[in-house]
């Protein structure tokens, strides 16, 4: 069996996705609106058939689009590609319900109100096709969408799919699905200066193996006491009337924007650590398992997951491997210095001195350059 380092590189397919505003018609969101009621409705009855007709025969199955086409005659208005993607994604949820029961639960219908609207569309080029114009996207049934088109993809990219979301704030976005071929990077042992390891710091985002911490803004606290107040002039309107509803829009619009936040610090931030280092180093750490058990903070407003997925990615299309080591090895309790371990670390604990080599050690730093050590170690045992 071949190493690592002495496998040829191979041709793969890696996809892109590209995200671009949309500003449709009244009647396109309109028929946009539509197209998401029909795919919720569908997505529901399909559900509720299956569960009877599991009951009844002790069977899975599950009945087509086409079969409510003639007692929910709207759904021929919209487009058949999108009906037909609910109905493989309900299969693809009842497969991964069985396949991992203790991971992925049950399929769930879906809200009318307060659920996500969104639905996809493929590109057939023998019928309808989906393509780029000038000014806007061609989507089936809706024609010509006018779009803010900030980037074009290169000529050799294949359009496979189109997914039209709806936000809660009403504004309208397509994300368009590349894929293309690429030519892997023949893999090289990164050198141990340029290899980073980060660990994850609550009030810093991150601390790395050099010492440094990019600090952000937490963004959804410095707007809470702004939240606050908004949601309480909320509390005070009658459900339903104007002024309600565009107090709801302000405040969906306040949240928007936080997001929105978030996400350019991620791309920043990823962007800057994938194009400095040869490889990253991070620890298998569970999140959501934290954000439950840490009180003091929100782990969740961070977005270190997304940020970790944004760096895995960034690092992957330009050959430098991300390395994930195992979350049970004690990083914070290793004195990287003498390689002791202290078990009796209280948690509180953010300095600390080896007791074996009498070492002053910053616990989130010492914990960074040893998810770095471990790291260079798996990718060595790698090219053995």
């Amino acid at each position: 069996m071949q190493s690592r380092k002495e496998q040829e590189p191979r041709e793969t397919l890696e996809s892109t996705m590209l995200k671009y505003r949309l500003y449709p018609t009244p009647e396109q969101a309109a028929l946009l609106d539509k197209t998401f009621e029909c795919c919720r409705y569908l997505w529901n009855r399909m559900l509720s058939d299956e569960r009877e007709f599991y009951f009844a025969t002790d069977l899975h199955f599950i009945p087509t689009p086409a079969c409510y086409k003639k007692e929910a005659p709207f759904l021929k208005e919209v487009d058949s590609q999108a009906l037909a993607t609910v109905h493989q994604n309900l299969r693809r949820a009842f497969q991964s319900f069985f396949d991992r029961p203790g991971t992925s639960g049950y399929p769930a219908f879906k809200r009318k109100t307060g659920g996500k609207c969104t639905y996809t569309t493929y590109n057939n080029p023998a019928g309808t096709r989906i393509y780029l114009a000038r000014d806007g996207i061609r989507l089936p049934k809706l024609g010509l969408v006018p779009a803010r088109l900030h980037r074009k993809p290169l000529h050799w990219w294949k359009l496979k799919s189109a997914t039209v979301t709806k936000s809660p704030s009403g504004k309208y976005f397509c994300s368009l699905l590349y894929r293309y071929p690429v030519r892997e990077k023949p893999f090289a042992l990164p050198a141990p200066e340029k290899t980073i390891g980060l660990n994850y710091s609550m009030p810093h985002f991150y601390v790395d193996s050099n010492g440094e911490t990019p600090d952000p803004p937490h963004w959804l606290r410095r707007s809470e006491k702004k939240l606050a107040l908004m949601q309480q002039r909320l509390s005070r309107m009658q459900r339903g009337s104007k002024n309600y509803e565009a107090q709801l829009q302000k405040i969906r619009l306040l949240h928007e924007h936080i997001a929105n936040q978030r996400l350019d610090f991620v791309h920043k931030q990823s962007r800057r650590l994938a194009d400095a280092s040869d490889a990253v180093c991070v620890r298998d750490c569970n999140l959501q398992e934290m954000a439950r058990e840490l009180k003091r903070g929100s782990v969740n407003d961070s977005g270190f997951g997304m940020f970790r997925s944004c760096v895995k990615y960034k690092l992957a299309r330009q050959g430098k491997p991300f390395v994930v080591i195992d979350k049970f090895y004690p990083s914070a309790k290793t004195c990287h210095n003498c390689g002791a371990v202290w078990e009796e670390l209280p948690q509180e604990d953010r300095f600390w001195t080896c007791p074996t080599c009498g070492a002053q050690l910053s616990r989130e730093r010492n914990a960074a350059e040893n998810i770095r050590r471990q790291g260079m170690e798996k990718l060595r045992a790698e090219t053995i």
